[in-house]
């Protein structure tokens, strides 16, 4: 059980990439907007678009397919359980199937296969931007955007490296994770019992562990990064300055091109 390979949200994989050249924040500007136009889609046509295009932007970036859709296993129980949820509970259309009170509907399973299909575009596209974005671009990325909010005492130095480092110790927390569980499997434990109270019991003493090893390496870095004289961002000088390229204002037109093309399928 290796859950390192299993998260690659937080991991950055070095390239030379189209989509690793992007400057970092039209990528993060490109993911918020993702998140926001994913609700336009409203019929089959609609997502199919939306997989091609996250298909391209996977094939653009030269990672393998195979190691971003293994991110997608830590969260597959909750997309199974989300999409059970609404085939239960969602009415509407023609009644697909009943049994002693359940009733499926043609709405439900619609809903609950859409509503995967978008939390699964979600996570790849998330996972690329932290594998294709360096934690140093990402602090100076989300710095650059919270820049404006200065003004209004927003210390955005502080929250973008708040956020980077939290990314950034997923990958750490979860190699952390699997050290400690393959520990307790050699005194004994099971992490695989098909007893789904007797495998809850199993993880108790894998979280105070965990804990304690957070705290430890959450203060190190403190510790660390006190001792190099880090005061925040007051008077900080950058050796890389971020700039806009042709490729990210493509980026950006391509973002509102999408967004234009799924309000015009809503209304086909």
């Amino acid at each position: 059980m290796n859950l390192l390979q299993n998260i690659p949200i937080g991991q950055y994989v070095p390239g030379d990439s189209l989509i690793h050249r992007l400057d970092p924040r039209s990528k993060i500007l490109f993911v918020l907007w993702f998140v926001m136009i994913v609700f336009l889609a409203d019929r089959m046509i609609s997502y199919s678009l939306l997989i091609l295009f996250v298909l391209l932007v996977v094939k653009l970036s030269r990672l393998p397919f195979g190691y971003i859709m293994r991110g997608l296993k830590p969260l597959l129980w909750i997309i199974l359980l989300t999409m059970f949820l609404h085939i239960f509970t969602t009415e509407g259309g023609a009644i697909l199937w009943e049994w002693k009170g359940i009733t499926i509907h043609e709405a439900g399973v619609i809903q609950a296969v859409f509503l995967s299909i978008r939390l699964t575009l979600l996570i790849v596209l998330a996972s690329l931007l932290t594998l294709t974005t360096s934690p140093i671009d990402m602090t100076d990325g989300i710095e650059k955007l919270l820049s404006p909010f200065q003004k209004w005492g927003v210390p955005a130095h502080e929250l973008a490296m708040m956020m980077s480092i939290s990314i950034r110790f997923i990958p750490t927390l979860a190699e952390e994770t699997d050290k400690i569980m393959k520990a307790q499997m050699a005194r004994g434990a099971d992490f695989d019992s098909k007893n789904l109270i007797r495998r809850i019991k199993s993880f108790v003493p894998l979280l105070v562990p965990l804990f304690i090893s957070t705290f430890r390496r959450a203060e190190e870095l403190a510790l660390a990064m006190e001792a190099r004289g880090y005061r925040g961002g007051e008077g900080r000088s950058k050796r890389r300055q971020l700039r806009f390229g042709r490729a990210d204002m493509v980026s950006m037109v391509t973002a509102l091109a999408l967004a234009v093309v799924l309000l015009l399928m809503r209304d086909i």
